[in-house]
C-alpha cells in the first residue's frame, strides 16, 4: 500500500511556506531584506532566476501580503476575521492582474502582471482554488501567540488548533495547568 500524499491540495504548500517565512519562535524572517525576499521568490519560481533585486516597497508589499494571509489563517482557527486582511488580498490580486484565463483544456487563475506584483498575485491562485473547493478552512495558523506557524489541518473533523500538539499544544496544556494549580480548580 503506497504512503498517503501529505502535500496540501491546490498548491497550498507554497502559500503555507510563504506565511512561514517569518518564524516568530526563532525570530527569523526570510523576507527580512530585499535580497532575501528576491531569493525566496526566485527559489519558488515566482520570479525568474537572476531577476534584479526587488525594491524596498515590493518587499513591504510581500510582508503585508504574508501578514494578511496569516490573519486569514488565524481566522480559520477561531480568531476574529479581518476585513483589512481580505482587502490586502484584493489589492494584491488587482495589482498582479489576477484573472481567469481560458484555453482549450479549461480555465485557470493567472497573474498577468509581471515582476513582484504578478509573483505575489500568483500566491493567491491556490487560495482562490482552495476557497472554492472547501479545503481553505483546513489551512490555519497555530493559536499559540508565540508561534502562529501556518499548517494544513489533517484532522478528520478539521479541529486541529496547534501546528504541533507535542510542542505548542503541550505548552498550552502546561500553561493551563499552572493557571489552575495542582488541584485543577481556578
Amino acid at each position: 500500500m503506497p504512503a498517503p500524499d501529505l502535500t496540501p491540495p491546490n498548491g497550498l504548500a507554497l502559500v503555507i511556506d510563504f506565511v512561514n517565512t517569518f518564524d516568530r519562535e526563532e525570530e527569523t524572517d526570510e523576507l527580512a531584506d530585499t535580497r532575501s525576499a528576491t531569493a525566496w521568490l526566485e527559489d519558488r519560481g515566482l520570479l525568474p532566476a537572476g531577476h534584479a533585486e526587488i525594491g524596498a516597497r515590493d518587499r513591504e508589499r510581500a510582508v503585508s501580503l504574508r501578514e494578511a494571509l496569516r490573519a486569514m489563517l488565524l481566522a480559520n482557527n477561531g480568531a476574529e476575521p479581518s476585513a483589512e486582511a481580505a482587502l490586502e488580498l484584493e489589492r494584491t490580486a488587482g495589482a498582479g492582474e489576477l484573472g481567469v484565463h481560458f484555453d482549450v483544456g479549461g480555465a485557470s487563475l493567472v497573474a498577468s502582471a509581471g515582476g513582484v506584483p504578478g509573483a505575489l498575485a500568483s500566491l493567491l491562485a491556490p487560495v482562490a482554488h482552495a476557497m472554492r473547493d472547501g479545503t481553505w478552512v483546513r489551512v490555519k495558523a497555530c493559536r499559540a501567540d508565540d508561534c502562529e506557524w501556518a499548517f494544513y489541518d489533517r484532522s478528520r473533523n478539521r479541529s486541529g488548533v496547534w501546528c504541533d500538539m507535542a510542542v505548542c499544544g503541550n505548552r498550552e496544556k502546561v500553561r493551563t495547568y499552572r493557571r489552575r494549580g495542582p488541584s485543577g480548580r481556578r
